[in-house]
């Protein structure tokens, strides 16, 4: 299974790939961003996802761009969609 069809949850990537590495936890991290520590901690765990606030946080934090942490939700949520979600049934719509 690829990255872009299994892609991994944000929280995930921000654990994995910048906090691990600065071996910085998610207490330490919220009081950096500003923001209540259970939102790392459930951003991290999976169980919630990046919102426009984190994701100019994360992006301010990190030098990276909002849009990059907007886009790894999207895909995230794309793809957990497309598992859930049956449209066979509907018919496209032809232009005349």
């Amino acid at each position: 299974m690829s990255l872009l069809e299994d892609p991994m949850h944000p929280g995930e990537v921000l654990k994995e790939l910048y906090l691990d590495p600065l071996e910085m936890g998610a207490i330490a991290f919220a009081r950096r961003l500003g923001v209540p520590r259970t939102r790392i901690e459930r951003l991290i765990k999976g169980t919630t996802g990046i919102t426009p606030d984190t994701a100019l946080r994360l992006a301010r934090v990190f030098n990276t761009t909002p849009a990059y942490w907007v886009n790894l939700q999207t895909n995230y949520d794309m793809a957990l969609a497309a598992k859930e979600i049956d449209v066979s049934d509907i018919e496209p719509l032809v232009a005349a």
